[in-house]
C-alpha cells in the first residue's frame, strides 16, 4: 500500500479532500516498529508524528522517584506525537511501542510547511490534533492524580497498561 492509501484508510485523516491527502502523503512514509522500540522521549525534539494502523504504544513520562510512568495507551488507528504542532517543538511525553506497530510516520517540518502554505489545511490539521491533545490532557491529569493518591494510599491502585477503554489516551 502507498502512503496515500494508508491515509485514505486512516480514520484521523481519511475524510480529508483527496488533494490534501496527496500533499500530506508526500511528507509521510510507512514504518514498522517492534515492541520495545522508543518512538520519542519527553523533551526530545518533536521531529515526527505517527498515525498507527496496527499495534499499540504506551505514552510515558518521568515520575519523581518512580522512573518512567505510563500515562496512557494508543492503539490501532490512533495518533502519536502531537507536539510537532507548537513551539518549542519538543515532545511532552515519551512513547514506547508495546505491540509491533505499522504506521505512517510524518516529518514534522513538512507538516509545518504545509500548514504555512495552506491556511485551510492548517486549520483543519490543527483542530484535529488539538482535539486529540485535549482528550489526552484529561487522561494524563487523571493518571497523575491517581499516582499521587496511590503514594498516599488514598485510592485504588492502577497498574501500567490498565486504562479505561472509552476515551482518548495520554499526551505525546
Amino acid at each position: 500500500m502507498t502512503v496515500f492509501d494508508e491515509l485514505v484508510l486512516h480514520p484521523f485523516l481519511g475524510d480529508l479532500p483527496m488533494g490534501w491527502l496527496h500533499r500530506l502523503a508526500a511528507h509521510g512514509r510507512t514504518v514498522v516498529r517492534p515492541a520495545g522500540y522508543r518512538l520519542c522521549r519527553p523533551d526530545g525534539p518533536a521531529e515526527c508524528c505517527w498515525l498507527l494502523r496496527s499495534g499499540a504504544v504506551d505514552l510515558d513520562g518521568p515520575g519523581p522517584g518512580r522512573g518512567d510512568v505510563v500515562l496512557g495507551h494508543v492503539g490501532a488507528d490512533g495518533v502519536v506525537g502531537c507536539s510537532w504542532l507548537v513551539e518549542p517543538y519538543r515532545y511532552v511525553s515519551g512513547a514506547v511501542v508495546t505491540e509491533e506497530i505499522r504506521a505512517v510516520e510524518f516529518a514534522a517540518a513538512g507538516l509545518r510547511n504545509l500548514i504555512g502554505e495552506d491556511p485551510a489545511l492548517g486549520l483543519e490539521l490543527t483542530t484535529r490534533f488539538v482535539t486529540v491533545l485535549t482528550g489526552r490532557l484529561r487522561t494524563s491529569t487523571r493518571r497523575w492524580a491517581e499516582l499521587h493518591l496511590d503514594d498516599r494510599g488514598d485510592s485504588l491502585p492502577r497498574r501500567a497498561g490498565e486504562f479505561p477503554t472509552a476515551g482518548p489516551p495520554a499526551l505525546c
